[in-house]
């Protein structure tokens, strides 16, 4: 079964309310913007949406959250997104609020078939309520591994078998989400021929890839603009 897909609509088809769904980027920078796009023009609702700020400046993300789409939000970083902070304030969303590296660390857990792990990070504050503490070398709380239904993220490169190459800082926590998701959507700036990106420069090999499609249209925002007179 081939993985290309024709366009971010017809990638994204499936996607129905009640799903989770990871979105990768930080901030603006790596975000499948086709994808989100797509979905926002779907007749769903209820998502549980993780990733790092679930949008900013009125961007990214954002757009499901003003439709109402997004019931859940598991994120790191809230900052810069008043979208967010209203929904919040007026409880029409719930959220969860994950330290960053234990962000990371539980996805990463779930592409691993790591069901959960201890870190001190948290302990003796918020974060640690409920959950199980054993002392190490230091107190450390009991964390699950994070998994969703979907993964949307972007990558510069991809070829049809979904291997991909990321550029620079835009690769953040996409990989990760790709080996966590039962299904992964890849959107490409790039769709390269099989064998164009060496062995060795692939990021994410195209088993954790489902469905690719050559995006279009890329704003690449920049959230701020700082320059030598700045």
């Amino acid at each position: 079964m081939s993985k290309l897909f024709k366009d971010a609509t017809q990638a994204v088809i499936d996607i129905t309310s009640h799903s989770s769904l990871m979105s990768g980027g930080f901030g603006l920078c790596g975000i499948p913007e086709n994808s989100i796009d797509a979905i926002s023009k779907l007749q769903i609702d209820n998502l549980t949406v993780i990733s790092n700020n679930i949008g900013n400046s009125g961007r990214g993300l954002v757009t499901l959250l003003k439709k109402k789409m997004i019931s859940h939000a598991i994120c790191s970083y809230v900052g810069g997104n008043p979208d967010l902070e209203e929904q919040m304030l007026k409880k029409e969303v719930s959220v969860e609020l994950v330290p960053q590296g234990t962000f990371s660390e539980r996805i990463r857990a779930a592409g691993l078939g790591i069901r959960a792990f201890y870190t001190p990070t948290g302990h003796g504050t918020l974060i640690a309520e409920g959950k199980d503490v054993k002392n190490f070398d230091v107190p450390c709380i009991l964390e699950t591994a994070l998994s969703a239904d979907f993964a949307i993220i972007k990558a510069q490169k991809g070829d049809p078998y979904g291997n991909l190459w990321f550029k620079e800082t835009a690769r953040n926590f996409s990989p990760l989400m790709a080996m966590a998701a039962k299904t992964t959507i890849v959107e490409v700036e790039e769709l390269v021929e099989l064998g164009d990106i060496k062995a060795e420069d692939i990021h994410l090999p195209g088993i954790f890839v489902q469905r690719i499609y050559q995006g279009k249209a890329y704003k690449n925002d920049i959230e701020f603009l700082i320059t030598e007179d700045s």
